[in-house]
């Protein structure tokens, strides 16, 4: 259900106009979508939902079938693909501007391409991408980046004949010679996990299935902790200790979870001393650890989990160091000694502050940098251990995203961090902790050239209806006029904590060069503004979510950025759930909504266990088997909340394959949706029929779905050029 895209090339008919012009034009264009195209009609089954003494009828409830059932539910793929069918046709006149935007997007990619070397234990790692190729190579260089390349993987052949391929959590042994990775072909976060004598090229016969793709390395060059998922609900339920060249079948459980509303996972500590295992749930955690060298000893319980306590471990020179929550909303910065690591011996290094949220740090042997958020932004703080003394590094623009990036050496006193914005391209700097230089390492290069002059970016307040302050970043092409006739895309996640800062994107170009202003809406359920921002926006107080995201709307209404006639809406997984949401509650308020694998059928789904990851997420919408928790969430999920009504123009996407909102969500939605809504606006499904939740894997088929995304906006603007 979680989640959460990424500089200018102009058409030359429009290098010549001013967005005045676009304006103009855009009240002047209409699009002509084909008429007397029948839709496709589900069919309806009976199925009756009773609990808590509510009966509810669901006659789309045979979607689920495809995941109950598997291939043999044709009737479920017929219709998906009669929808899918529906949307090219109603599409059809919009086939070469379609392709011309994908061509335009991805003619904006530095195609020949390479990653800011990383150095560690010895070697410089880096991947690296070629003319034409959808992949990458993940390469190293020892010693020197003079040194001969070493090809470690080359993902560009690892990915022939597959419609998906993703390879992650590349991890090398102590001694180098060795790689452990992870391998995703279907799309469904389910990895097996592979070997790779580096000095030989073979890949070992341990093929570690149904994993978290996470192989962590013990000191002794043989042994691998890695997490177990299980095989129908995907939970990461065990870690699992595998020996090379043993049987996979009789990998140790180290460690297994028996609260199902729990996530875990393995991890090894950046002074390679420590393999730490974490167990965590939206509200408390609970850390194991072992020495790295010792990989057949038992788990040492670092804290018993404590009641709405959340606290990640990190070890530094003789100590740990503990991120925590206890007594202290917005976290707060612990240490305790190697021996002595329960609660009462925690003593604080960072006390906790009101008005900023602690998020992360990052170690080095002499250094800690602190990661914070302050008025929904960003903060990079560097503390020098020796002394205590501390600065802030200074980032100058309204809206922006900065974090710490490739630092895996304990002893280095270089600081990599990443920074973007809205109309700064992604950016790579090197920090010395020790003079305090900083250096540009690398700029993502938009082929065609890219002038962020001509661009501008805002940070605006909305005023909530109970009276809190919503942030919005938002940015566009110069010329605009404030007038309210301009398109403006606003989009928002707004859960599970997660925040959505401002980032460029070069794709996003192809909107703003056409008009559009782009707006993100920091909207509660995230955390821009503090845990208490995410709180609020969470079980009994998830409706803040939607609010937020309609109060946004009409604040950019009433400042005359946009009008309800050009005013879209978008958002995915738990932001779909956010556009469902918002087209029940304030339908005439949009003109249209892109809802990508949208989380839409919220009880049914939080009632059925067997679906992946819903025991996980009992604490962040509730559990409906308890009377209140299903009252409030029945009272807003999309679709038991659909009503005979006028809804705006609607563009679904899904998945066929995605293990976190299983398309038959979507796809009940949108048939309810076409049975029940009084307006002729559009409705289109389309189910990626070999994807999952992230769609596609290349790096340049991804542009297909944003180019689908902007035809349709593009097209009821009536630009389609």
């Amino acid at each position: 259900m979680k989640i959460t895209y990424t500089l200018a090339l102009l058409f030359t008919t429009l290098a010549a106009c001013n967005n005045n012009t676009t304006q103009k034009n855009m009240k002047e264009n209409t699009y002509q979508w084909p008429q007397g195209v029948t839709p496709p009609v589900a069919a309806t089954k009976e199925h009756i939902r009773v609990i808590h003494g509510d009966t509810v009828t669901d006659p789309y409830y045979w979607m689920i079938d495809y995941f109950k059932k598997g291939p043999d539910s044709t009737q479920v793929v017929d219709y998906l693909k009669a929808e899918n069918a529906y949307l090219d046709t109603m599409l059809d006149g919009l086939k070469s501007f379609r392709e011309n935007l994908f061509t335009e997007m991805k003619k904006r990619i530095k195609e020949k391409d390479e990653s800011v070397p990383v150095f560690k234990n010895g070697y410089y790692y880096y991947t690296r991408t070629e003319d034409g190729k959808q992949y990458y190579k993940y390469c190293r260089k020892k010693g020197s980046l003079e040194a001969a390349e070493e090809i470690l993987l080359d993902i560009d052949a690892l990915a022939e004949g597959h419609a998906y391929y993703s390879a992650g959590g590349f991890t090398i042994s102590p001694d180098n010679n060795l790689l452990a990775f992870g391998v995703d072909t279907v799309s469904r976060r389910q990895y097996t996990i592979h070997v790779k004598n580096l000095a030989t090229g073979e890949i070992y016969d341990d093929a570690v299935r149904l994993t978290s793709g996470d192989p962590v390395w013990a000191n002794d060059n043989k042994t691998l902790f890695y997490t177990a998922n299980n095989p129908e609900t995907l939970l990461s339920e065990k870690i699992k200790r595998h020996v090379l060249h043993t049987d996979v079948q009789q990998d140790v459980v180290v460690y297994e979870e028996q609260d199902k509303s729990n996530y875990i996972s393995v991890g090894k500590s950046k002074s390679g001393q420590f393999i730490l295992i974490t167990s965590e749930a939206t509200l408390s955690s609970e850390v194991r650890f072992i020495d790295a060298n010792k990989p057949e000893s038992a788990f040492v319980l670092f804290q018993p989990r404590l009641k709405e306590v959340l606290y990640h471990v990190t070890p530094v020179e003789g100590k740990f160091l503990i991120l925590t929550n206890k007594d202290a909303k917005n976290f707060r910065l612990m240490e305790c000694p190697l021996t002595q690591t329960g609660v009462e011996h925690w003593k604080e290094v960072i006390a906790h502050r009101t008005d900023v949220l602690l998020e992360d740090i990052e170690e080095f042997k002499d250094y800690l940098v602190v990661e914070e958020r302050k008025n929904g932004l960003m903060q990079i703080r560097i503390r020098k251990l020796a002394d205590n003394s501390e600065h802030y590094l200074d980032f100058g623009e309204p809206a922006y995203t900065a974090y710490t990036s490739g630092n895996p050496e304990y002893n280095s006193t270089n600081l990599r961090y990443a920074y973007t914005s809205l109309t700064t391209p992604g950016s790579i700097f090197d920090y010395n902790l020790f003079t305090s230089e900083k250096t540009l390492r690398k700029q993502q290069e938009v082929a065609g050239g890219y002038n962020a002059a001509e661009y501008v970016t805002e940070r605006l307040y909305a005023t909530a209806k109970d009276g809190s302050k919503v942030p919005i970043s938002l940015v566009y092409k110069k010329g605009f006029t404030k007038d309210g006739n301009a398109p403006l895309l606003l989009y928002a996640y707004g859960s599970y904590g997660s925040s959505m800062d401002a980032s460029f994107s070069s794709a996003r170009l192809s909107l703003l060069n056409r008009g559009f202003v782009y707006a993100i809406a920091h909207i509660r359920g995230g955390q821009e503004m503090g845990r208490q921002w995410y709180e609020d926006g969470k079980m009994l107080k998830k409706k803040n979510t939607f609010t937020d995201f309609i109060d946004c709307g009409e604040f950019l209404v009433k400042e005359k950025y946009t009008s309800p006639e050009h005013l879209y809406a978008q958002g995915g997984s738990a932001g779909g759930l956010l556009m469902g949401a918002v087209v029940n509650m304030a339908p005439q308020l949009w003109h249209g909504a892109i809802a990508q694998v949208p989380f839409v059928d919220v009880v049914n789904t939080m009632l059925d266990e067997s679906i992946p990851l819903t025991t996980n997420e009992f604490d962040e919408w509730g559990n409906p088997k308890n009377k209140e928790a299903y009252d409030y969430m029945k009272s807003y999920s999309p679709y038991e909340n659909i009503e005979a009504k006028a809804y705006p123009n609607l563009l679904v996407t899904t998945g066929l394959h995605d293990s976190q909102v299983q398309y038959f969500e979507p796809a009940k939605w949108v048939a309810r949706l076409r049975a029940t809504k009084t307006n002729n606006n559009l409705l289109l499904l389309h189910t990626n029929m070999d994807f999952g939740h992230g769609g596609a894997s290349g790096r340049f088929d991804y542009l297909k779905d944003v180019a689908l995304n902007y035809a349709f906006l593009l097209a009821l603007e009536g630009i389609t050029q």
